[in-house]
């Protein structure tokens, strides 16, 4: 039975091209032990087969990583799911997907999907996937910090009122 032949690189510079050792598996991880333990070798080492393409452990650890927009790309399918079996508030939305009802508006609002009750929308400025909803003006005053009567008159005229456009998105 041939034995495998591994690299013995260190692990936090991987360069397979200037390896610490080179035989045998067996042999080389009781090296690695050895060396390790007694701190000929202060640093971790990874053993590797010769022309394995390495990575440092940071870029490893880096794509593992979950994407936030595939994320977001789930969520929104489970939205528009839940969207074509009936549920048309963010509250039944919201009970349907099991999401944050936070997560849930911005979502809704971001992707444009038509909601059954009426509610007031602001869209910051200068970012527009920056929304604030609310179902009252009472209530989205108080998530700006602006008076109810100036966000009623920035409805009317397509105003600003602190940074955002306000708008009264009806019942569909």
């Amino acid at each position: 039975m041939t034995e495998t032949q591994v690299l013995v690189i260190n692990a936090d510079l991987p360069d397979i091209d200037h390896p610490l050792a080179i035989g045998p598996e067996p042999e080389m991880f009781k090296l690695a032990q050895h060396n390790y333990k007694s701190g000929e070798w202060p640093f971790p080492v990874r053993l590797v087969k010769p022309g394995t393409k390495v990575r440092s452990d940071e870029a490893y650890l880096a794509s593992m990583l979950p994407d936030p927009q595939a994320e977001e790309r789930e969520q929104i399918r489970d939205i528009r799911r839940a969207h074509r079996d009936g549920n048309h508030t963010i509250r039944a939305l919201t009970d349907e997907t099991g999401y944050i009802s936070q997560r849930v508006s911005y979502l809704v609002h971001k992707y444009s999907l038509p909601l059954r009750n009426g509610y007031w929308r602001a869209e910051k400025y200068d970012n527009p996937n920056e929304i604030i909803t609310g179902q009252t003006v009472d209530l989205l005053g108080n998530k700006l910090g602006a008076p109810a009567v100036s966000i009623r008159k920035a409805s009317y005229s397509n105003g600003l009122v602190c940074g955002y456009y306000i708008s009264r998105v009806p019942r569909s």
